[in-house]
């Protein structure tokens, strides 16, 4: 009996892997096992990327806090525990944003907190 291999899904697999390494420099984008290991790592390096940038932004948004609560004469680590107590439920991405584009609006939250 002649030995069958599974060509069609053998040649999608190398098809799909070389497409991904498209626009990579030299044997990285034809060569298979050149590109398999760039594009494994690649694909590493996207998926910590997204766990990566949720911790960028929120350290953004602490430290945009901070400076405007500091023109307040607070800190932010004050303002959070006084929040917490007052049972003001602001997450920090909107409370980033009324400090930089509202700050009227992020006076009367911080009056709010210290009264």
């Amino acid at each position: 009996m002649p030995r069958s291999v599974n060509a069609v899904a053998s040649r999608a697999k190398r098809k799909k892997i070389l497409k991904l390494a498209k626009g990579s420099f030299g044997k990285r984008k034809n060569v298979w096992t050149v590109a398999k290991n760039s594009v494994e790592k690649g694909l590493t390096y996207s998926y910590v990327g997204r766990k990566v940038k949720k911790r960028d932004y929120r350290a953004l948004w602490i430290a945009r806090i901070n400076a405007a609560l500091r023109e307040e004469g607070m800190s932010y680590s004050k303002f959070i525990g006084a929040m917490k107590t007052k049972n003001i439920e602001l997450n920090r991405k909107t409370l980033a944003y009324l400090a930089a584009s509202n700050p009227e609006a992020f006076k009367a939250v911080v009056a709010t907190v210290k009264g």
